[in-house]
């Protein structure tokens, strides 16, 4: 036992002796490292002999030294600073745990204390004998549910209340499409001091009967959202203005939404108007004013859908996904059928601080651009009309029929069509040109010239779509492109078209 206590103090005795030597050598190295006086002996040893290029070595040799010096003391700081930061989060992690434990115990106590409070209720119940207990549950739920406690559709039912012995009128209307264009244009002047061009009174009329939306866009201040408010003055019915927040994801906030809180339906002007608009032979206008300082495809995209479908009868929006006694009459099985005596104008400005509105929106849409201001003019005082919606859809189905886009001009679209392809890579679609062909034909029938017509809605519908490409790319083809347009059409005769492809060549 005597010879293994001696190895067994000379075995631990090399260990610890090394550990001791290896602290001890680091402690001695450390001091060498940082001892200045060896540093500044060297140096006087060897300053005599140093030339001028030598010293500014020495220089460097020092602040190296002095580099690796901060480094060590950085990393250092910085290995504490990373550690006291972990540490501090293990312990908020701990608080926030023990924090979270608290409040399990605290729900555990409320739940028992609302057990105990309902077994109080049972037992103060007092039921007669033959008397269940879930009979009596059954005649309570009966009195909270709340299909028995009246409508969620307040506005709506008051509109039902309105109309409850209301007879579709029949104004009588007799005028023709140019007269149109002229009261509302005289009108806006005489009664509003709004002026607009009889050529921007044939394109909205025009607008209006080929498509249920359409944008106006241009710069501020040129009276976009006035040619809106302007036409419901004159219908006697005012725009239903709904101003577009930037916050506007979905459909919700233009036709609300049901509250499972207060078991109402928040029920949004848009949705009071369209309501109003079933129940007559008016025309409506909802004005989506500046509609794209949200994404438009999110907050409209179902609508875009629904006013495309041919069949006006198919035109239905499910408001609420289950229907209740109290529901106004209009809305059956929690679905509206979407009027189609209503419109809706949207208004854009084209910054910073809008969205860009997509093609899916502008091939639905018939864009108007208002860059000018209106020139004063002595209006014909003109009051506003009473029309009726099923007069104005027969004079705009009567020009479609009437004034169909000739079979020369087709031919002419054609050949553009198949210029666009091959040289730049875009082509019309078939809805655009269904599209077209309702516009051009109520165009001219509104006192404009085809060609006129044609031009525009090509510049706003399809030469748009320009804006996509690399314009530095194309800038080659653009002037071809127009002597084909003068060469197909005539000189001059696709204006719009030619004014678009000289200011994209302006932007390269």
């Amino acid at each position: 036992m005597e010879t293994f206590t001696k190895f067994l103090y000379e075995f631990l005795g090399q260990f610890f002796s090394g550990i001791g030597t290896m602290f001890s050598g680091i402690w001695k190295g450390l001091k060498m490292s940082i001892d200045l006086k060896s540093y500044s002996s060297i140096i006087s040893n060897y300053k005599d002999d140093f030339s001028g290029p030598e010293w500014v070595l020495t220089a460097i040799s020092i602040g190296l030294i002095a580099l690796i010096f901060i480094l060590i003391g950085l990393l250092i700081f910085f290995t504490i600073r990373k550690y006291g930061k972990i540490r501090k989060k293990t312990i908020d992690q701990d608080a926030m745990l023990q924090e979270i434990a608290s409040l399990n115990g605290q729900v555990a106590k409320l739940v028992k204390e609302k057990d105990e409070i309902l077994a109080m209720k049972v037992s103060q119940l007092g039921l007669k004998p033959g008397e269940s207990a879930e009979e009596e549950e059954t005649e309570e739920k009966k009195d909270e549910d709340p299909t028995q406690q009246g409508t969620r559709f307040a506005k709506l039912m008051a509109i039902d209340e309105e109309f409850a012995n209301y007879k579709i009128k029949n104004y009588g209307n007799s005028f023709t499409l140019p007269e149109l264009c002229e009261h509302f244009r005289n009108f806006a002047a005489s009664r509003l001091h709004l002026y607009y061009t009889i050529d921007m009174m044939r394109l909205f009329i025009s607008a209006l009967a080929s498509t249920k939306l359409v944008i106006l866009q241009g710069i501020s201040g040129t009276g976009k959202t006035s040619l809106a408010y302007a036409w419901g003055k004159f219908l006697k019915h005012d725009s239903c203005v709904a101003s577009v927040q930037p916050s506007w994801r979905d459909r919700t906030e233009l036709f609300g939404y049901f509250n499972e809180f207060t078991k109402k339906f928040n029920e949004t002007e848009v949705l009071k108007e369209m309501y109003k608009a079933g129940y007559t032979d008016d025309v409506y206008t909802v004005i989506l004013d500046e509609m794209n300082i949200a994404r438009v495809e999110y907050y409209f995209a179902e609508m875009l859908s629904i006013l495309e479908m041919p069949n006006k009868n198919e035109w239905v929006i499910e408001i609420v996904p289950s229907s209740w006694k109290t529901d106004p009459k209009r809305l059956i099985e929690g679905k509206l059928k979407i009027p189609p005596n209503m419109w809706y104008i949207g208004t854009i400005n084209n910054d910073d601080s809008t969205f860009m509105v997509t093609d899916k929106v502008y091939d639905r849409a018939m864009p108007i651009d208002i860059n000018d201001k209106g020139k004063v003019f002595e209006p014909i005082d003109m009051p506003p009309m009473d029309i009726n919606y099923t007069y104005l859809d027969k004079l705009f189905t009567t020009a479609m029929q009437e004034h169909e886009v000739s079979e020369d001009t087709l031919s002419k679209i054609e050949q553009m069509d198949d210029y666009t392809i091959k040289h730049f890579r875009i082509a019309f679609g078939n809805r655009i040109v269904a599209h077209m062909k309702k516009f051009v034909p109520v165009f001219v029938a509104c006192g404009g010239d085809e060609i006129a017509g044609v031009d525009y809605f090509m510049a706003k519908k399809v030469l748009r779509k320009f804006e996509q490409l690399n314009i530095s790319y194309i800038r080659d083809e653009i002037t071809p492109y127009i002597e084909f347009l003068d060469k197909t059409f005539g000189k001059g005769k696709m204006k719009e078209c030619i004014e678009y492809m000289m200011r994209l060549k302006k932007l390269t």
